[in-house]
């Protein structure tokens, strides 16, 4: 497989073997390429100290410079360039406590993590160095850690989830050694910080091959140190008509999401619940969970309420044949955008309970059908959808800015809702009127 690397980046490599030094392409840039997947980051490995890069570029910006790193300014670009080094023990099990310099390539590739991350690429002279067998680990789709896995995952515990991670998004897997070595040490992962594990998990969950991954997270002992009220459904039925304990269920519904972060944590954790019900009560109890799970990892709260949004709803009631008033109610309760997501979340539920796909797919397609009939239609599926608003309200009714108005607006959507040919100005002042003639003279 041929590397192609970005014209800047080949030039800053020039730049520095024309100064007299090696320059190297290093991890997981020359790991994809080697895949033919397209990467997103180029890594630059260099004999040359950080003062030397500084004095050879005009633009720099130390940005890790105590750790040999050096980012680059070139035409625009920034361009990570690090002094090739030997790591020192890492106290704090994620930065060495101190890194040696040196100009040997084989002692800086093999303080990585996995075989198929310790790849060099010259690009002047178009040669990998492979001094770890990446490239027979990648043909055989097998991941393996560079020397002992033991010493790899004590120096960094993350390490073990990027192992997940690199399962689930590339489909390997992961050699016996490495793989036997996860359990001993899993309780190490609660010493990483909520927001290194978060962002793990993420890419993992977005993964072509996310049960695999998901299985390792829970024999591997992992999930049950960062994911314990997931873990804890092993063994546990989530109800008569599922063929899989909760766990699996959960993982199978995840795995069949579509690759959206926000609906593979809702497929993820949207059974959580029956832990302590299996009644339908058990939608709330789960997104009360969710929250709680995202939170203590640190999600932003943008992602957290829309994952507990879909829980929430995922027991929905509305099918294929139900009613126009109750698919516009449905659209108005959660809104348009999240009323597509449930339905994939409903799909991703019924994979998870191992129904045939020809009626998952039958399911999705004449609901999102029923969906996209009643938005064509354009009728009011919200109070800012109705043809009067808060001030024409006001000024009709002689009412000041309050409370009322917006009962009386969304009474007015209610009755739209029911009958869409209401929305009309002089039906719904009138509707308002008599509304109003209704309430107590105190809400008056």
């Amino acid at each position: 497989m041929q590397i192609i690397v970005p014209p800047l980046i080949k030039r800053a490599c020039e730049i520095l073997s024309s100064s007299g030094f090696q320059a190297y392409l290093v991890g997981g840039a020359v790991r994809d390429s080697l895949l033919g997947l397209k990467p997103t980051d180029w890594d630059i490995t260099t004999d040359a100290a950080p003062e030397q890069i500084q004095n050879i570029f005009d633009r720099t910006i130390p940005t890790g410079k105590e750790f040999g790193t050096i980012t680059v300014l070139l035409e625009g670009a920034a361009i990570e360039i690090t002094t090739m080094r030997r790591d020192g023990p890492y106290s704090d099990g994620r930065h060495p406590d101190y890194v040696t310099l040196t100009d040997q390539l084989q002692d800086d590739l093999g303080r990585r993590d996995f075989t198929i991350n310790a790849l060099a690429y010259e690009p002047q002279t178009k040669r990998i160095i492979d001094p770890y067998f990446g490239r027979k680990h990648l043909r055989r789709k097998i991941l393996v850690t560079v020397g002992d896995p033991a010493s790899r995952f004590q120096e960094d515990p993350l390490r073990m989830l990027r192992l997940v991670r690199f399962q689930s998004t590339l489909g390997f897997r992961i050699e016996k050694k490495t793989r036997l070595t996860l359990p001993g040490l899993a309780r190490l992962i609660t010493n990483v910080s909520p927001e290194r594990i978060f962002t793990e998990l993420n890419k993992t969950l977005l993964g072509r091959e996310l049960f695999q991954g998901l299985q390792t997270l829970y024999t591997g002992g992992l999930m049950e140190q960062i994911l314990p009220e997931l873990s804890a459904g092993h063994q546990v039925s989530p109800g008569s008509s599922h063929p899989y304990d909760l766990l699996g269920h959960a993982m199978t519904a995840a795995h069949f999401a579509p690759p959206v972060l926000q609906l593979r944590w809702a497929a993820l954790l949207h059974d959580v619940g029956k832990i302590k019900t299996l009644g339908r009560e058990h939608a709330q109890i789960s997104a009360q969970w969710a929250e709680r799970i995202l939170k203590r990892l640190r999600a932003d709260n943008q992602l957290v309420q829309k994952v507990s949004t879909l829980i929430t709803h995922h027991m929905f009631g509305i099918h294929p044949h139900s009613s126009d008033k109750e698919i516009r109610r449905f659209l108005a309760q959660v809104g348009y955008e999240t009323a597509f997501e449930l339905v994939k979340l409903r799909q991703a539920d019924m994979a998870g309970m191992d129904v045939g796909p020809r009626r998952i797919i039958a399911l999705g397609q004449s609901l999102e059908a029923r969906f996209n009939d009643i938005l064509g239609q354009e009728q009011a599926l919200s109070i800012k959808d109705l043809c009067v608003d808060g001030n024409d309200l006001m000024e009709f009714l002689r009412l000041e800015p309050g409370p009322l108005v917006g009962a009386i607006l969304q009474h007015l959507l209610d009755r739209v809702l029911d009958e869409p040919a209401l929305n009309q100005p002089e039906q719904l002042l009138e509707l308002a009127r008599k509304y109003r003639e209704t309430l107590p003279q105190n809400e008056n």
